[in-house]
Order: C-alpha cells, then sequence, then structure tokens
C-alpha cells in the first residue's frame, strides 16, 4: 500500500498543493507538530538544569513527538484500508506531508522579485525559505541562498518523505515529519538547544541519509536528460564536495545542484549575526542570478518528475503482481 499512497499523494500535491482555505481552518501538520515542540521546550528545556538532564527530555521530547505523530497515522491507514477508495483518501491525506508544489512556489517568488529589480521584495521572499539574516545579502547572495534552499528542501521536504512513507506508509512518512520539524525548531548547535536539541539533530541526520543521497542522484539525472546542466559537472562535485558540508546529508543536492547549474554554493554565511565558514559547493560561478534560480527550478522539476514516476513504476508493478 504505501507506494501507492506515496503515488496519489505526490501527484495530489503537485496538483493542488495545501489549500488555503484548509490551513486557514485547521492549521497543517507541521504547526499542530511545531506548536507540540514549543510547548516541550517551554516546559521541559529549562536552562537551570544541568546538561545532562536536558539532554535525556530531549530523547523524551522526540519520543512523544514521533509517537504523538505515528501512532494517529497508522489508526488512520489501518481503518483506511478496510474501506472503498480507503487508498485514493490515505493519498489526499498523506501529500500534506509532502511540499513539491509549495517548495516552487516559493523559490520562484524570490526569482520574480529579481527579475523585477525589487531587491527588497526578493529579500522578503527569501526570508521565508531560509534561516540567515537577508539584510546581508546582496542579489547573488540572495540568489545562491534560495538556490541551496531549493537543493535542501528537495531532500528534505520532498524525497525524504516520500522515500519513508514508501518504506513505512503514512506512519512512516508522519515519523519524518515530527523528526524533521524537531530538527528545524530545536536542533540547533547553541547554548538553549545544543542538550535539549542533541536527540533532534542526531535523528535528523540518520533520517535523511538515504533520502540525501537519492536526491542528490535524481538532480544527476535530471540534469542527464538535457534542458539545461551538466551531470557530469554533477556528479563531479557530489564526489569532491559533498563530504566538505557541515551537514552530513544537505551537501548531496547542494554539491549536484551547483555542479550542474556550473555555480559555486555554500560558503560562508551569517546567522543570528554570527559568521560561520562552511565549505564550498561546487567551483563554477559565484554571481548567480534570477535566471539561475529559474534553470535551478527547471532541474527540480525534472527530478521530482523522475521521482514520480519510480513510485509509479515501483506501485505499478506491485499492482500487478498482487493482482496475478
Amino acid at each position: 500500500m504505501g507506494f501507492g499512497v506515496t503515488a496519489i499523494a505526490l501527484l495530489v500535491e503537485a496538483a493542488f498543493g495545501y489549500p488555503d482555505a484548509v490551513f486557514r481552518r485547521i492549521g497543517h501538520p507541521v504547526t499542530w507538530i511545531g506548536a507540540l515542540i514549543s510547548r516541550l521546550d517551554r516546559l521541559w528545556n529549562l536552562q537551570e538544569l544541568p546538561e545532562t538532564t536536558r539532554r535525556f527530555r530531549g530523547v523524551v521530547c522526540l519520543l512523544v513527538l514521533v509517537a504523538v505523530a505515528a501512532l494517529p497515522a497508522l489508526l488512520l491507514e489501518s481503518v483506511l484500508a478496510t474501506v472503498p477508495f480507503g487508498m485514493v483518501l490515505a493519498g489526499i491525506g498523506a501529500s500534506s506531508l509532502i511540499a513539491q508544489r509549495s517548495l516552487h512556489w516559493h523559490v520562484a517568488q524570490v526569482a520574480t522579485a529579481l527579475e523585477n529589480r525589487d531587491l527588497e521584495a526578493a529579500r522578503t521572499a527569501v526570508s521565508q525559505i531560509v534561516g540567515r539574516d537577508p539584510r546581508q545579502l546582496d542579489e547573488a547572495g540572495i540568489a545562491r541562498a534560495s538556490i541551496e534552499t531549493l537543493a535542501e528542501n528537495f531532500s528534505d521536504g520532498v524525497v525524504a518523505p516520500t522515500f519513508w512513507m514508501c518504506m513505512l506508509g503514512l506512519p512512516g512518512a508522519a515519523a519524518y515529519k515530527a523528526i524533521n520539524t524537531a530538527d528545524s525548531m530545536i536542533g540547533h548547535l547553541n547554548a538553549r538547544y545544543g542538550a535539549f536539541g542533541w536527540a533532534a539533530a542526531r535523528t535528523d541526520d540518520l533520517v535523511n541519509l538515504p533520502a540525501s543521497r537519492l536526491a542528490g542522484l535524481l538532480i544527476v539525472a535530471a540534469a542527464a536528460l538535457g534542458g539545461g546542466g551538466s551531470a557530469y559537472l554533477a556528479w563531479l562535485a557530489i564526489g569532491r564536495d559533498a563530504h566538505a558540508h557541515r551537514s552530513p546529508n544537505a551537501g548531496w543536492p547542494e554539491a549536484a545542484m551547483a555542479g550542474a547549474l556550473h555555480l559555486q554554493l555554500n560558503g560562508p554565511k551569517i546567522y543570528d549575526g554570527v559568521p560561520t565558514e562552511d565549505a564550498f559547493m561546487g567551483n563554477g560561478r559565484r554571481e548567480a542570478t534570477a535566471a539561475d534560480i529559474r534553470a535551478a527550478l527547471r532541474l527540480y522539476r525534472r527530478a521530482d518528475l523522475l521521482m514520480l514516476a519510480l513510485v509509479l513504476l515501483v506501485a505499478g508493478l506491485g499492482w500487478l503482481l498482487f493482482a496475478g
């Protein structure tokens, strides 16, 4: 059922996204998880406690989040498996855990602002998808930041939930989303979250391991299909640069994207006023533009279509075997 549900979820999300009317009425699974994380953070992450105690509480926090996300999903999947068109209904619900359309829309907004020569609008748009200070970014920095985010979130927000949904069904994707949201909120190496967010950060690294490699390979394959982009340079960049990234996973899709587009991504950044010395991905041009964002989006769409084709292929083979 996993591949079939995933195929439906991908098609539904690509076509419709997550409707604003639904978001305004009931929110989104990520906002529900985020609200719980914020509450547990306030209650359990007390700075006066010893580091070992806060680390233990962080482990418990993560276990609670996974249980709260996965158990209702398991119950829902079990019920839907017994009703007519249950797989379709499960796929519609599961589409909320994948972010193909919304990722494309947010990155395209940055490109549009740059094309209109509105630097402030571009900074506002990029601030919605990156954690660094947009006031420190010029046009090239904004373009690079949006392309880096597109590559990394193709892995985190699209390939990873797709992978875990295929492998473990709706509960697997829900559990992944809880872990990934926890990492984005509390998985930071600073005084407040270094201990409490340790479990979230390390677990997120682990569960994203297969998806990040697959995302990088999908970008290479997408470049090989033509329409702009070099598969050869993308592959070279992965082998040369991916391991040097601060993240054990983000380097794969970022290096692949940089190589394919003949760009140099990543490198030194500023987060909350603190400079970081991150490794470069790719050895091409540093001066990225709105045209490069559009090229990255075309590459993203092809990579996403390849992933969908793979899921549909396996789902179809499974259906034939089951029917036979």
